[in-house]
């Protein structure tokens, strides 16, 4: 069953990107390798120097004709020349040679199983060939360099493949996806880069492969070592150097290409030394930002972002420590708009979003500091204010610390209880993670920024509205009963002759009109179909729906109810607000009770109190 964190708390997936050279050459040709074409020549490159045609024929050399003779003048009345020297019959001839060559030139190769097999055969060979020479003379390199040659042409030559998708799993068949593999030890770099980047040519989405077609390729590939061959690689390349600077672009592509398919998160995850060599990359003194960092970032993004073990691992590793060193440099300063600069902000808060949602991410983000710079970043960012109101939203959200029975290396349970549900000392030790870092918001004078942002609500994007009434829930949900804390977050909506109720009353009339309005349309679409085809629909349509205002009028609801349950003064004003549009408390209870009966899933936990919130509204 589908959460509505999974829906809407997401951080956002990142688009796919292209190597860009930092020097004046064409990133497209400086590293894309050579393709072949239909008919086994080279694809020369798209912006390849070309003499300009005009100029070549208005300076011909030697010298030029008489003016008396034309070009293609032939023979003159007593049988002298000045043509091509041919009478009529070797002309003839030449013809026909030179139809029956353009006839032959245009013969289409066909990519069949003989024509793989052969492609296969000759770069086993190439790769032979070369490791006998390499190893027969290897303190004399003018002896190998040669077939070295060879075997660069050989691996470009695979590129072709990309275009042939059917013939992957026959070329797994052959060794060729192993033996690819293989060359990414090879001892010259640059030929390690020429696999690298084929292998990502061969992984990438836009190659139109089946599913089984992939599958076969990169299970080939795995199976080969590649995940440990290409982590590798990256304390051998010096960025420094265009080359190598392409090879560890590319070896990110693999890996993103790699991430495309969720089973593969925890596989590359697992890798020991590939996350500190991410997180030691996007802390790599740069001005200006280079593709590579912001590559880096994007990777630690996805990796984090689907795949709970991972961001653990991040976290054991300091992440989150580090995270905020990086961030703390847009507390008052914009990245350049459509930059990489942007773009490697974007992932950095995008991957600090994913940690905080864990247990332990909480912890360490209270330890960090983190509360604190988020909120410089509320009252001063411009750029980085949203986003940071966006991980404020995740720290704050519920979540229980591992039980012991979880925390057991083999999974063993400690106890077992026949109770079904938790005893007061599984709750004692079981606490709200969340609550620290409410606390901490309040403690840091969070609350005032907060609000004061949602006084505005009419001036921010849809987002921001959402994650302060995240915020807003979740503080009301984690702050201890009768502390200060607590007293504080009341006063706020009290203060001013509830004003902050009399937004809160006047953002749920909107949402309310607008999944009105939706659910007209979608009644709409229901005529004339059958029963089946309705539930169909509507479960087609769930994420709409919440898009399009029932995520946030879900919320507002739960706030309400919070103050109904907490504060007399404020249970008048919620009622009178509502009362305005003939509404009441009874349309709050029907939205947490359709939550509650709903067929998104409801953590215990959260039905718990829904279940609690419906009980004051009656």
């Amino acid at each position: 069953m589908t959460s509505i964190d999974d829906l809407f708390k997401r951080p956002s997936a990142p688009t796919k990107r292209k190597f860009e050279n930092p020097s004046e050459l064409d990133p497209t040709q400086a590293y894309k390798s050579a393709k072949l074409s239909s008919n086994g020549d080279v694809k020369r490159p798209a912006h390849t120097f070309v003499a300009d045609e005009h100029e070549d024929d208005e300076d011909e050399a030697g010298p030029s004709l008489p003016p008396d003779i034309e070009d293609d003048g032939g023979d003159d009345d007593e049988g002298r020349f000045f043509g091509g020297g041919l009478d009529e019959n070797a002309k003839e001839a030449m013809d026909y040679l030179d139809a029956n060559d353009a006839e032959e030139s245009f013969v289409e190769e066909k990519f069949d199983t003989v024509w793989l097999r052969k492609l296969a055969s000759a770069f086993e060979r190439k790769i032979s060939k070369n490791a006998e020479l390499r190893a027969k003379y290897e303190d004399n390199p003018s002896k190998f360099m040669a077939s070295e040659g060879d075997l660069d042409e050989g691996i470009k030559a695979l590129s072709i493949l990309s275009e042939h998708p059917e013939h992957y799993e026959e070329f797994v068949k052959a060794g060729g996806a192993a033996s690819l593999v293989s060359l990414l030890a090879h001892e010259n770099t640059d030929i390690a880069i020429d696999a690298i980047e084929i292998i990502s040519e061969l992984t990438d989405e836009d190659v139109e492969a089946a599913q089984e077609q992939w599958d076969a390729l990169v299970t080939a590939m795995l199976d080969a070592d590649l995940l440990s061959l290409l982590i590798d690689n990256f304390s051998r390349f010096d960025e420094t150097v265009d080359v190598d600077r392409s090879g560890v672009y590319h070896s990110l592509q693999v890996l993103e290409n790699l991430a495309s398919q969720p089973t593969n998160l925890e596989p590359i995850g697992k890798k020991p030394a590939l996350l500190p060599w991410l997180l030691a990359r996007i802390q790599k003194k740069e001005s200006p930002i280079s593709q590579n960092k912001q590559y880096a970032a994007e990777i630690l993004s996805i990796l984090t972002q689907s795949s709970t073990s991972n961001r653990r691992r991040v976290i054991e590793a300091d992440g989150i420590d580090i995270l905020l060193q990086c961030l703390a440099a847009y507390r008052r300063r914009d990245p350049e708009k459509e930059s990489e600069e942007e773009e490697y902000m974007e992932n950095l808060f995008n991957c600090l979003t994913s940690l905080v949602d864990e247990a332990s991410g909480k912890a360490k983000f209270v330890e960090a500091e983190g509360v604190e710079l988020c909120l410089i970043m509320l009252k001063e960012g411009k750029t980085s204010k949203p986003r940071a109101l966006k991980v404020l939203d995740h720290a704050c959200g519920y979540a229980e610390a591992p039980t012991l029975d979880e925390a057991k290396p083999n999974g063993t349970p400690l106890s077992k209880s026949k109770d079904k549900g938790k005893s007061k000392e599984q709750e004692d030790s079981n606490p709200n993670i969340a609550a620290s870092v409410c606390e901490k918001l309040i403690e840091a004078a969070g609350l005032k920024p907060l609000f004061s942002t949602f006084t505005k609500t009419k001036s921010h994007s849809p987002e921001t509205t959402e994650h302060i009434l995240g915020i807003l829930a979740s503080l009301l949900r984690s702050l201890p009963g009768n502390s200060a804390p607590r007293f504080r977050l009341l006063a706020k909506f009290v203060e001013k002759d509830f004003e902050k109720i009399k937004n809160l009353v006047s953002l749920r009339r909107d949402y309310a009109a607008r999944v009105a309005a939706f659910d007209k349309r979608l009644k709409d679409w229901k005529r004339g179909l059958s029963k089946q085809e309705q539930e169909e629909l509507e479960l087609e349509n769930i994420a709409t729906r919440l898009d399009e205002g029932l995520y946030c009028l879900e919320k507002v609801d739960v706030v309400l109810a919070w103050l109904v349950a907490e504060d007399d003064g404020a249970k008048r004003a919620i009622v009178k607000g509502l009362a305005e549009r003939d509404e009441g408390l009874k349309d709050v209870r029907r939205t947490l009770q359709a939550q509650l009966d709903g067929v998104l899933k409801v953590e215990e936990s959260e039905r718990d109190m829904l279940d609690a919130l419906v009980g004051f509204l009656s």
